[in-house]
């Protein structure tokens, strides 16, 4: 199946500004902020296209400078950018610190966002009845009532063209109450092929805390995906599908900023579904993307290209089934 304008991964959600000090300590204290742009999905899609894939991303943006930027950056990344622009709300923001080395902070401000307007009528045609892979988030999800119909749409839209729909839990208890949470993700499992959880997002859904990864993965399985993939940081992640079980353990890499290693873990999988790759190599590729992204300054900067996934995977150590 070849992609609208032959996009191969269409991801949908809010990409915002984001402000990060300059240095370790207090967000107070930074004598200096650097302008970028970060989002769940769009990291994914960012981390896809530096693999040679062929990605899109559609949002929401405000008619201001920021909406511009986001624009431009996710341009520059090579996607296809497919943005509304809301003439009534504004872009959202992110300010990022490390008040201590190897450990991120953020602050959002995306209440009324330009990001938390998105709806089905903002989903393009041609890449939801073209595309190989959707993939999105409960943090789309999580932004307003027309954001979780547009997930859904989505995804119905897709798989009834023969796509995949991958969904990654992302629950983030600053946007929703923990029960409304869990209600919602519930009913959006079984609308998904590939399913990407914590270890205690899976626990939540699953109502066990006790469990073992696996155990989680299968009993996530039995709502509905064909694939769950549970990841327990430095623990390693485990995958449950038709081919059995997989587990791939973390690379020891020197933690440098730990937002995004999710979002790049996703990314390396995907790229190695998108490339026909069995499901040990995807894991391990998406083990490898998520350790170069903990080990460099960023959400999505530091996210390798082929020939640093090479180098990056010949460190992965040993996966097995």
């Amino acid at each position: 199946m070849s992609g609208g304008n032959g996009v191969e991964l269409t991801v949908v959600g809010e990409t915002m500004a984001t402000l990060s000090a300059d240095h370790v300590g207090p967000l107070r204290y930074a004598r200096g902020l650097g302008l970028s742009v970060a989002g769940s999905e769009s990291t994914v899609a960012v981390g896809a296209a530096r693999l040679g894939h062929r990605a899109a991303w559609v949002g929401r943006v405000g008619d201001d400078e920021l909406g511009a930027l986001v624009r431009t950056r996710l341009r520059g990344e090579g996607l296809d950018v497919r943005a509304v622009t809301d003439g009534e709300a504004p872009t959202g923001l992110m300010l990022k610190e490390q008040p201590v080395a190897g450990q991120a902070r953020v602050h959002y401000y995306r209440a009324g966002s330009a990001g938390s307007r998105l709806s089905p009528g903002d989903l393009p045609d041609d890449l939801l009845d073209g595309t190989r892979v959707l993939h999105t988030s409960g943090i789309t999800a999580a932004l307003s009532a027309t954001a979780l119909e547009t997930v859904r749409e989505a995804a119905r839209r897709v798989r009834a063209a023969g796509g995949i729909v991958s969904f990654d839990l992302n629950h983030r208890a600053r946007l929703w109450p923990r029960e409304r949470a869990r209600e919602t993700l519930l009913s959006l499992v079984p609308l998904t092929d590939v399913l990407f959880a914590s270890d205690d997002e899976a626990a939540m859904l699953t109502g066990d805390d006790r469990a073992t990864p696996e155990e989680a993965c299968h009993a996530l399985r039995a709502m509905g995906p064909d694939t769950v993939v549970v990841t327990s940081g430095a623990a390693g992640a485990v995958s449950v599908s038709a081919a059995g079980t997989v587990r791939t353990a973390a690379l020891r890499v020197r933690a440098v900023d730990p937002v995004g290693a999710g979002d790049a873990f996703v990314a390396g999988y995907l790229s190695g579904l998108l490339s026909g790759l069995d499901e040990a190599a995807r894991m391990a590729r998406g083990t490898a993307v998520g350790a170069v992204c903990v080990a460099t300054q960023g959400d999505w900067e530091g996210l390798p290209d082929l020939a640093g996934l090479a180098s990056a995977e010949a460190e992965a150590g040993t996966v097995t089934r």
